[in-house]
């Protein structure tokens, strides 16, 4: 049995008058990877791209080899396939203008590319990256079939194939990506849909945390010591004022000294009654 999935989406979006919820399952690296072991191998791909690449299930269909490059580790989106209620398939432009993208691929999976590439896909630079066992394109019901029973498999049966889009896509805004990145790495033409990938993580809050103390750690390393063994008195633009001293020979003024100096710092009224009834 696999482990839990390690969070649901917070974020609420508005419709109908009414707040429904948004949430979506996300999986776990190690799940991910189950899946891939538990799908037909020649749909393992189709599970690597749509997870760490974040594709959506129609542009994965449309995928032709020319669209890969491995030598820069590189996946262009330039189409998306759909299959109609009479089984018939049509090819069109991405879901958004910006849908049409060039996207980096995970070099952890490349490996798995090439072998997908040299067992599964014909030579031809626009063979389909998937199909059929016969050929032909991959049908939706062959895909669905195929994840049922992959998500079974793997203790997962609430997992959708598009959770694994929210999956990679959350994944990269735990990386520190910002809207801007993870909108063209989606696809999205407007930043609210990226911002859904940006809600915290406790992982990513550590790691902010380790980081400021980095920051700290180096700032004291910098600071130098004096001849007394203590810290210099600068640090940054903060300056701490010296001890006063009487002019001679170095020496630090006394506490009394330094009162009959400056009678000014004497100046609260309650410490005037006080010497006065003393």
């Amino acid at each position: 049995m696999a482990d839990e999935i390690i969070s649901r989406n917070p974020c609420r979006v508005r419709g109908a008058g009414q707040d429904r919820s948004a949430e979506r399952p996300i999986a776990t690296v190690a799940q991910v990877a189950e899946l891939a072991d538990a799908v037909d191998q020649r749909l393992r791909a189709l599970v690597l791209l749509a997870a760490w690449c974040g594709l959506r299930r129609a542009e994965l269909l449309a995928l032709r080899r020319r669209d890969v490059d491995l030598l820069h580790a590189t996946v262009r989106v330039e189409r998306s396939m759909h299959t109609l209620r009479d089984n018939s398939v049509v090819t069109g432009p991405p879901k958004t203008l910006a849908g049409t993208r060039t996207v980096a691929i995970s070099p952890h999976i490349v490996p798995d590319l090439d072998g997908h590439l040299a067992d599964h896909v014909g030579t031809g630079a626009d063979a389909l990256l998937f199909t059929e066992v016969k050929g032909g394109p991959l049908r939706l019901h062959t895909v669905e079939r195929a994840w049922r029973g992959a998500r079974q498999k793997a203790g997962l049966p609430e997992l959708r194939l598009h959770d694994l889009r929210h999956t990679g896509n959350t994944l990269a805004a735990a990386t520190g990506a910002s809207t801007k990145e993870l909108m063209a790495r989606m696809g999205h033409a407007s930043p609210q849909a990226a911002l859904i990938y940006q809600h915290a993580t406790a992982d990513r809050d550590r790691a902010i945390a380790e980081a400021l103390s980095d920051l700290a750690a180096k700032a004291a390393a910098v600071i130098p010591i004096d001849r007394a063994g203590t810290r210099s008195a600068e640090l940054g633009h903060v300056q701490v004022t010296p001890a006063p001293s009487d002019g001679r020979h170095g020496q630090e003024m006394t506490p009394e000294q330094g009162r009959s100096e400056h009678p000014q710092r004497d100046s609260n009224p309650c410490r005037r009654l006080e010497r006065a009834v003393s």
